[in-house]
């Protein structure tokens, strides 16, 4: 075979990996959102009270944030591969429970496990990933695309969610998960690289626990309390607890051997800002699509099939910006890109906040200018962020590089959302945001 015929396959085995590995990550992304749109179904058949539907919202982010962490060191200290199989199993099995659950504690232990599953496979996919471009150059171009994966996925489950809930029914949304899953075990040995394990790497087994329960006490938290809604006693023990936690962690590593997240990681000042970036992006993109979608079928009596089309442009925006991500990174830098991507986004979640809950106002005066310059901007800020967070990286902490990426786009929305639900106890308080009209008429009343 000539040079350039070899160079020709080995850009097809590298195209090919990255579009299973691109798979796999929108694939978590889409679970976690795809409870969005047929939640008041759901809420409904299976009579859910307050708690539950506030818990289901979140169990799969609780875990996923929770974990990532160790996940990412599991990745780095076993080898990407082999921890990338191994939740995909775990995915794979709690994905194909969820849907046969018959009732709210099948279905939350499944999406806690679905989380947990997620928590190993999205780190070791970025392990991966860089075995398949160890070229810095070429990892950052894959980077910039692999940025805006996640909100695709987030597009494609609520899209997604809506058409099969109406056509056939909520329970099989949960088919789209398992199918990647057994597609990806499948396809892992024939086109993914075997990473090597670095045995020299301790688990640090006291950082993973005080993590991982400070990040899943906090978000529990504001996600469910036994005292009324709103109410400061249920709220702030666990929360005070898991901020404890965090802090007990935060101390505790800069005195470990071999610490889960050294100390210095988050000092480069880029880094930082790109996990700002990636929080806050993550937080308006999820909440519209979680509100949005509340507020169209419970207050304009869309049905989920509707709400569903609502998103397309969304979707268009979203494949749209991209696309040319990549291209303006390379052309003004990355720094200026997630810059841009922020500002454009804001504009159109405020679009989106002061005329989109407005009844009376039509979609295409309301909602559909938002629904563009929102995607438009959380997909060029997510590209210019991933290449941000992950620029300079060692390649023994890639693991870690890609728990500490999806933990700020997983902590972020599930601690928000908790907020606000939280907050619905005061009606009043809650009357000034658009947010509010749709998650309380979801959770002060039973789904008719």
């Amino acid at each position: 075979m000539t040079a350039t015929g070899t160079a020709h396959v080995s850009a097809m085995r590298h195209r090919s990996a990255f579009v299973l590995l691109g798979g796999i990550q929108a694939t978590l992304i889409f679970t976690l959102a795809a409870i969005a749109v047929p939640l008041p179904r759901v809420a409904h058949e299976l009579d859910l009270e307050r708690a539950d539907v506030i818990l289901l919202s979140t169990a799969y982010g609780l875990t996923f944030a929770g974990l990532l962490l160790f996940g990412g060191r599991l990745a780095d200290r076993y080898g990407g591969r082999r921890a990338l199989v191994a939740g995909l199993v775990l995915f794979v099995i709690a994905s194909a429970a969820a849907p046969l659950a018959p009732g709210i504690e099948a279905l939350l232990a499944a999406r806690f496990t679905q989380g947990a599953g997620a928590a190993l496979i999205a780190p070791a996919a970025m392990t991966v990933l860089r075995a398949v471009f160890p070229s810095p150059a070429a990892y950052g171009r894959a980077m910039a695309t692999w940025g805006g994966l996640s909100v695709l996925g987030a597009t494609a489950g609520n899209l997604l969610s809506g058409v099969i809930s109406a056509l056939l029914s909520w329970r099989w949304t949960f088919a789209v998960p398992v199918v990647v899953a057994i597609a990806a075990l499948v396809l892992t040995p024939r086109l993914l690289p075997d990473t090597a394990p670095n045995r020299g790497r301790s688990l640090d087994l006291p950082g993973a626990l005080l993590a991982t329960a400070g990040i899943t006490l906090a978000s529990y938290g504001l996600v469910v309390t036994d005292a009324r809604p709103g109410s400061s006693a249920g709220v702030l023990v666990p929360l005070l607890g898991g901020t404890a936690l965090l802090a007990a962690f935060w101390y505790a590593e800069r005195w470990a051997r071999d610490p889960l997240l050294p100390p210095g990681f988050l000092s480069d000042r880029r880094r930082a800002l790109a996990l700002a970036a990636v929080a806050l992006s993550s937080c308006a993109t999820a909440m519209t699509f979680v509100v949005l979608s509340l507020h169209l079928q419970q207050e304009r009596g869309w049905s989920p099939l509707q709400t569903s089309a609502a998103f397309v442009p969304f979707a268009v925006a979203l494949v749209a910006s991209g696309r040319v991500a990549g291209p303006l990174i390379g052309r003004y830098g990355a720094r200026t890109v997630t810059a841009a991507g922020l500002g454009t986004g804001s504009a159109g979640l405020a679009l989106l906040a002061f005329t989109g809950f407005d009844t009376h106002t039509s979609y295409a005066y309301g909602l559909l200018p938002g629904l563009v310059l929102l995607p438009t901007g959380a997909a060029a800020s997510f590209a210019g962020a991933a290449v941000l967070a992950t620029e300079g990286v060692p390649l023994q902490r890639t693991g870690l590089a890609g728990g500490v990426l999806n933990t700020a786009m997983e902590a972020g929305p599930t601690v928000l959302f908790a907020v606000l639900l939280t907050l619905d106890s005061d009606p009043w308080s809650l009357a000034a945001t658009g947010a509010a009209l749709a998650v309380a008429a979801l959770l002060n009343h039973r789904t008719k």
